[in-house]
């Protein structure tokens, strides 16, 4: 799910440091080399500079990706997508741009500093070994509190965008019953809880920074003051002492930048770890739904009890029944947003479980009966024509889903939608949720649910 080329920007970068300090020390020492230290130089922000913006373009497909994943993810409440699409991909960001390159570079370059100084002082190369891992120890210790910390702050956040999602939604209703004033105040408390667990958060983060920065400035000075103790009884060449000393600081920074980077990106984490499981993984390619017939067998889930149902290829079907007795779960069926707690949705002989889910999505076109566009500045009449335009639009679709298609539309646009609908199912099979009769006769057969 998380797009992660712009790691390989990252080759160049030990090499440069260890390449930086070298000709440092060179100069330093009254050595030769100040132009190629400046070219070294150069290339490193260059270098950090290109792999930057391929960081921000990965952060962007990797936002693109979360929120098909979230707006196709079955089971999630409206509210806590909602919060996810908007607020929740974007604080992935710090977590590409920021979280991943520096768990790279906090080993890598680490390592090379160690062994570029084991050929030039093994005493300061053993002391930065030593004290390297004080640091993600104490990491860990406050890492710890910091996730808890974070899970209870989206929590909160999710709470509150789900609750503001369905007092907007029913303002007219809660309005009606003299009840608005009362959500206000529901709203009022949750934000003061989410602004609280936010504060929690924060004070660990900081109180972690402090820790890491101590521990990282200690560690370093551990091995500046008895290289400086050496170089003054004259135990040490000043270039090696300027190696070290400009060594030193390059091996503890990658550590502690992580340790930063790893509260900024706590809650892309939480966002993260909320990704539908069966998003990542490919199934098998959709059968022909031109040749394939769609079986249910023996569905149960929800109101549906032992479900058994077989559409050919080409037919056209609708299902009527009483409100509430499965119409619209059996599309979700079809759609794979619910899945049977027993039985099988079989197309072609293949489970519908086992085929790829956006492959599958990409084979159909389906018309909710309630569709939502953003904005949302349409009346439902004609979010119902914006939609039906959309999913009539869709040549490749094999299978099309249409719940309550003209429950908004007046007679005469009813009479344009069927002419339209007639023309784009021929030879396609479709399965149709309907109450009006007038839909009764453009299917071939009628099952009652």
């Amino acid at each position: 799910m998380v797009d992660r080329r712009h790691l390989l920007a990252l080759i160049p970068i030990p090499f440069l440091v260890l390449a930086q300090a070298e000709l440092l020390a060179s100069v330093l020492s009254g050595g030769s080399g100040f132009l190629l230290l400046c070219l070294v130089i150069g290339l490193r922000v260059l270098v950090w500079w290109v792999h930057r913006s391929m960081a921000h373009r990965a952060a962007e497909r990797t936002r693109v990706r979360l929120r098909e994943a979230f707006l196709r993810s079955p089971g999630t409440k409206a509210g806590e997508v909602a919060t996810l699409v908007t607020r929740g991909v974007h604080d992935v960001t710090p977590y590409v741009v920021g979280y991943l390159p520096q768990q790279i570079l906090a080993v890598v370059v680490p390592l090379a500093v160690v062994v570029r100084l084991a050929f030039a002082d093994l005493t300061a190369a053993v002391t930065i070994l030593v004290t390297l891992p004080l640091i993600p120890i104490f990491g860990a210790l406050v890492g710890a509190h910091t996730r808890e910390r974070t899970a209870r702050q989206w929590a909160a956040l999710a709470t509150l965008g789900g609750h503001f999602l369905d007092v907007v939604k029913g303002i007219g209703t809660l309005r009606a019953f003299g009840r608005a004033e009362a959500q206000s105040t529901t709203v009022r408390k949750l934000a003061a809880q989410h602004m609280t667990e936010t504060m929690s958060a924060l004070r660990v983060a900081f109180l972690s920074a402090f820790v890491l920065e101590l521990v990282a400035t200690m560690s370093v000075a551990m091995v500046a003051v008895p290289v400086g103790l050496r170089l003054l009884d004259g135990g040490v060449p000043l270039h090696t002492a300027l190696l070290v000393l400009f060594l030193a600081p390059e091996a503890f920074l990658p550590m502690r930048a992580a340790g930063a980077q790893y509260h900024a990106s706590a809650q892309g984490r939480e966002v993260l770890a909320k990704v539908p499981a069966h998003t990542e993984s490919t199934g098998v390619t959709p059968p022909d739904l031109a040749q394939a017939e769609i079986v249910f067998d023996n569905v149960s889930v929800r109101s549906l009890k032992n479900f058994s149902l077989t559409i050919q290829p080409g037919e056209r079907i609708a299902l009527v029944g009483p409100s509430g007795a499965g119409k619209s779960t059996i599309l979700g069926l079809l759609l794979g947003f619910v899945r049977p707690d027993g039985g099988r949705v079989l197309v072609g002989g293949v489970d519908l479980r086992e085929i790829d889910r956006k492959a599958w999505l990409e084979a159909l076109s389906w018309v909710p009966q309630r569709p939502t566009l953003v904005p949302a500045n349409l009346s439902s009449g004609e979010q119902q024509r914006v939609a039906l335009a959309k999913a009539l639009d869709r040549q490749q679709a094999g299978l099309f889903l249409l719940d309550e298609p003209t429950a908004h539309l007046d007679a005469e646009t009813e009479a344009l939608v069927l002419q339209a609908t007639r023309d784009f199912t021929k030879g396609r099979t479709a399965v149709i949720v309907a109450h009006r009769p007038t839909l009764l006769g453009e299917v071939n057969r009628v099952v009652t649910v």
